[in-house]
């Protein structure tokens, strides 16, 4: 597993830790107020004037505030759930990853096979529909064993605009996806050449880490509060892992930090 996919892993671990934990002061919370309203007999209503008055409103103040809690920590888990749930099943394919090339490359070569496909599929179709009906049983095999469809008559049916087999707008979308994604590989590629460097902006150290696609600023102490939001207004943001403040490696980014830096910055004391 290269550093990226640990970094991706500990994001989707950490999503997971959180959901636990909301989960679990959700129903702690809900708990506490369950056992305060179970000491209250049902249907008891507040003796005004008692002296159980103060307490039993204080008793429902708290079993207000702590389903309040409940349900808040549920949502939260729920969240995080879903945050680690798109996380695992997130396939985009992104620069800094290392093995970005060679996954972007098998991408390609399976979009490139997709639009044979449904060019091959197309011409079956048109023979099977010239041929009129009963379809030729052996060409409709064909269709199928193509396709990998079982049900491949499917495509001799008209849709709503009177199309069949695979619709134009299908082919055109795809054979665009794979120039979009040819063009993408090209920058990659040329980015492979490119090598890790860093210099100093007075006591600043700015790396250009090619292999994080990031530039990353490390400050040799904590930045001023006015510093730290002007980093986060230009995009930057803390990278606990890197102990860096970092955006991605592009001319924006390096324009980005000379704003930032143009002045001497502060360092929090």
């Amino acid at each position: 597993m290269n550093t990226y996919e640990e970094k991706k892993q500990m994001k989707i671990e950490r999503f997971k830790e959180l959901a636990e934990k909301n989960r679990a002061k959700s129903d702690s919370y809900y708990r506490g107020a369950k056992a305060i309203g179970d000491m209250i007999p049902f249907g008891q209503p507040i003796l005004v004037g008692h002296h159980s008055e103060g307490r039993h409103r204080r008793d429902i103040k708290r079993i207000d505030s702590g389903m309040r809690n409940s349900i808040e920590c549920d949502k939260k888990a729920a969240y995080y759930e879903g945050r680690a749930a798109s996380a695992e099943s997130n396939n985009a394919i992104f620069s800094d990853d290392p093995e970005a090339v060679t996954k972007l490359k098998e991408k390609i070569a399976k979009a490139e096979k997709t639009q044979e496909i449904m060019k091959a599929g197309n011409s079956i179709v048109r023979k099977i529909l010239k041929k009129g009906t009963p379809y030729d049983p052996e060409l409709l095999k064909n269709l199928g064993e193509l396709t990998g469809s079982k049900s491949p008559e499917t495509l001799l049916e008209p849709d709503f605009c009177g199309r069949t087999g695979f619709a134009g707008y299908m082919l055109t979308n795809n054979n665009a996806n794979i120039n979009r994604m040819k063009k993408r590989l090209i920058e990659l590629e040329a980015k492979t050449d490119q090598e890790t460097k860093s210099y100093m902006i007075g006591q600043v150290e700015v790396v250009e880490n090619v292999e994080e696609n990031r530039v990353q600023i490390l400050f040799p102490g904590k930045p001023a509060p006015e510093m730290r939001a002007k980093l986060k207004s230009r995009g930057f943001r803390w990278s606990p892992f890197n102990k860096a403040w970092q955006r991605h490696l592009n001319n924006a980014g390096r324009d980005a930090v000379k704003d930032v830096l143009k002045d001497k910055p502060t360092i929090q004391e």
